[in-house]
C-alpha cells in the first residue's frame, strides 16, 4: 500500500486538482472569500479531529496551512512564493469540496484522500512550512490563520462613546 504522501501526489497530479488550483489563484485577490474558505476549513478540520498519531498530526499541519494562507493575505507574512499559496489554497479547497475523487460522506476513506493530499502538500513544501512557523513562534500571537480573527476576545472601551452615540446607528 502506498503512503499518504504517494497517494497525495497522485492526486495533484489529477485534473480535478487543476481546477481547484485554477480557483485558488482566481480566489488568492479575494481576501474576505479566503478567510471564509479558511473557516469552513477549519470547521470540517475540527470536526474529524482524531488523536491518533499521524493522522493528528497531518491535521495539525492542515491547520497551520490554514494559518500560513491567512497571515499571507493579510499581508503579514509574504516570504513565500505565490505559487506555493495558491497550491495550498488549492488543497484547501479540494478539502472542503464535496466533489473528489473520493465522495467525503463515504466513511474513513472519503476523508483519507483529503489527509493525503495534504500530506502531499506538507511533503513537497516542508521548508516553506517551517520557515513559516519559525517566523510564527517569532511573531506576536496567532489569530488561527483567518483574517479578521483576533487572538484574544475584544475588550471595550468604556471611556469611548458607543457606535449609536456617534450617529452610525
Amino acid at each position: 500500500m502506498s503512503s499518504l504522501y504517494e497517494k497525495g501526489l497522485a492526486i495533484s497530479k489529477n485534473a480535478l486538482f487543476n481546477v481547484f488550483l485554477g480557483r485558488a489563484s482566481k480566489l488568492l485577490g479575494r481576501p474576505f472569500r479566503v478567510a471564509l474558505i479558511l473557516r469552513e476549513v477549519a470547521s470540517k478540520l475540527d470536526a474529524k479531529d482524531s488523536k491518533k498519531g499521524p493522522i493528528q498530526q497531518v491535521i495539525d499541519m492542515a491547520r497551520t496551512l490554514i494559518r500560513l494562507i491567512g497571515a499571507f493575505v493579510s499581508g503579514s507574512y509574504r516570504q513565500i512564493e505565490t505559487t506555493t499559496i495558491i497550491s495550498g489554497l488549492a488543497v484547501l479547497l479540494y478539502v472542503l469540496s464535496p466533489i473528489d475523487l473520493v465522495p467525503d460522506f463515504i466513511p474513513v476513506v472519503g476523508f483519507l484522500d483529503d489527509l493525503s493530499l495534504i500530506s502531499w502538500f506538507i511533503g513537497k513544501f516542508q521548508g516553506e512550512i517551517a520557515r513559516f512557523q519559525a517566523w510564527e513562534s517569532k511573531s506576536a500571537a496567532p489569530n488561527n490563520g483567518v483574517i479578521g480573527l483576533p487572538s484574544a476576545p475584544a475588550v471595550a472601551d468604556k471611556s469611548q462613546p458607543a457606535v449609536a452615540e456617534l450617529g452610525h446607528s
